[in-house]
């Protein structure tokens, strides 16, 4: 004999076994064959196709303005802060790299030979 024959069962009178489930006598009996449920109103395709497309088409109107709108902004936001940094420093454009300076000055020889072709271009005028 096992263990369990020898523990006492004991039923709680709050639990009670359910009655079994009985079938209505005016039940609907399926069909043989659930083919004939499977019909599609292709009456609607036109009018759905017709109205995707008017709505995919309008949704990517809107996606192309928004894209643009925000392109537009980022470019006048950078716009905005080259104007700035040119104010603070002319030839400055903030991507880390040094400012060099550039070499506007030109020798005492060019300036003098310039002078001279300017004053013979007067005598000859």
């Amino acid at each position: 004999m096992s263990a369990a024959s020898h523990i006492p069962l004991i039923k709680s009178p709050a639990l009670r076994v359910p009655p079994p489930v009985g079938l209505p006598p005016d039940i609907h009996p399926l069909p043989d064959s659930v083919t004939p449920y499977f019909v599609y109103p292709f009456t609607l395709e036109p009018h759905v196709l017709a109205v995707e497309s008017s709505r995919r088409e309008r949704l990517s109107n809107y996606v192309a303005r928004r894209e643009a709108l925000l392109r537009s902004r980022e470019d006048e936001k950078e716009r905005r802060r080259r104007e700035a940094l040119k104010k603070v420093a002319p030839g400055f454009n903030g991507d880390g790299t040094m400012l060099t300076p550039d070499s506007d000055r030109r020798s005492s020889v060019d300036v003098m030979d310039d002078l001279v072709d300017q004053l013979a271009r007067i005598d000859h005028a």
